[in-house]
């Protein structure tokens, strides 16, 4: 079969590879139908994530069953599923807790408590390297889908792939930071990033009852799609102190809720990655820091955004002044994707509208790298095996 394989940073390639095949009982193979690129897949081909070995990427896609293991009941060959991005058993005490990225049992060879830098990491992701399981990703022809009790999920045919696609995460994703927030009505929230999982967060913002919504970026063509898509305010960081821009915009207090939605690789200075070296640190903090800072006394800050490294002079005095309340990691997708899916069948949400680039696999290192680069305004980009 065709897949986009990861050689080395920088270097991805639509190769020719096995088949995948049955390897226990849960397991189902699908035959993709449609698979996006995320900026998380970003952090790969960036090397901000390391893997050694060759590996099939992709964690957003969705298809028919050709497949079952003789343990699966919940689908039927045939069936059209969109598949959560995180793969967790369905029985361990964290998938029990609605923590499936957590999985006790889905990461053998590198889970553990201590959430380390290169050992002891969470539970299994799709085409997310080694340390995460080693599972081949989605932006496949095929691919295997083990625990296929608990993930996958039908989708009526009244839908096209592209208006459910991104229940597979982004969806999930942008739920996620804002759920943790515990909207009451009339907040003022603010997303730093309005790539495709800000964007989401914003739309959320709206159906969860915000009164004001903000988008913050520094590309004019993804301000542009937060104004279209989402119908935020925008902010261009890019011009100025976005953090002083919210305070005016709130009588000087900040916003209730900020999202961090941007991660690791936030625009850095040459200063950021002079002190990346000295502290032997990759990425920066600067998204977050802004968040911080904008963010009112007393509100929230969710952090969606991937970070995967200790950092110095983490501003720990400035969230105990401000008394900031703060929740970070993945998106439990299991935990949110039967109420979301209501959601998408009651029409209160559009999703397909971010979508930018429309492409066949065969073009997947052309479109990594426009998206990438920030090229040909790219935000999202769905591909067609």
């Amino acid at each position: 079969m065709k897949a986009l394989v990861f050689h080395r940073p920088g270097h991805v390639e639509v190769n020719q590879v096995p088949d995948p095949k049955i390897e226990h009982d849960e397991d189902i193979i699908l035959r993709v139908t449609s698979t996006a690129i995320c900026g998380s897949d970003l952090h790969i081909f960036n090397g901000f994530i390391p893997q050694k070995d060759d590996m099939v990427l992709g964690h957003e896609f969705m298809g028919i069953v050709e497949e079952r293991g003789r343990g699966v009941a919940a689908v039927q060959k045939g069936d059209r599923v969109v598949v959560p991005f995180p793969i967790a058993c369905g029985r361990c005490f964290f998938c029990g807790d609605g923590l499936p990225g957590h999985c006790e049992n889905s990461n053998p060879e590198n889970y553990g408590p201590e959430g380390g830098l290169l050992d002891q990491k969470g539970g299994g992701l799709f085409g997310y390297t080694d340390l995460y399981g080693g599972y081949d990703g989605g932006q496949a022809e095929y691919v295997r889908v083990p625990y296929a009790n608990f993930g996958p999920r039908k989708i009526s045919d009244r839908f096209k792939d592209e208006e459910v696609l991104f229940l597979t995460d982004i969806f999930p994703t942008g739920w996620s930071a804002i759920d943790w927030a515990n909207l009451q009505g009339g907040e003022t929230v603010a997303v730093f990033g309005c790539g495709p999982v800000g964007l989401m967060a914003q739309k959320i913002a709206w159906l969860k009852g915000a009164k004001r919504v903000i988008g913050v970026d520094i590309q004019p063509y993804r301000l542009e799609m937060a104004r279209r898509a989402a119908n935020s305010e925008t902010v261009n960081a890019a011009d100025g102190n976005a953090v002083e821009a919210i305070r005016a915009m709130t009588s000087g207090r900040g916003a209730d809720v900020c999202v961090d939605a941007v991660g690791l690789e936030a625009d850095r200075k040459l200063t950021d990655k002079l002190k990346n070296i000295w502290h032997m640190e990759m990425g920066s903090l600067n998204a977050l820091k802004a968040a911080i800072s904008a963010v009112r006394r007393g509100g929230v800050v969710s952090v969606v955004g991937v970070y995967g490294l200790p950092y110095d002079a983490f501003p720990l005095g400035q969230i105990f002044d401000k008394g900031i309340k703060m929740a970070f990691g993945q998106a439990p997708v299991q935990k949110y994707i039967d109420e979301l899916i209501g959601i998408i069948e009651r029409g209160e949400i559009k999703l397909d509208d971010i979508i930018t680039h429309r492409l066949p696999l065969d073009e997947a290192p052309h479109a990594y790298q426009i998206f990438r680069d920030k090229e040909d305004d790219c935000v999202k980009v769905v591909l067609k095996p």
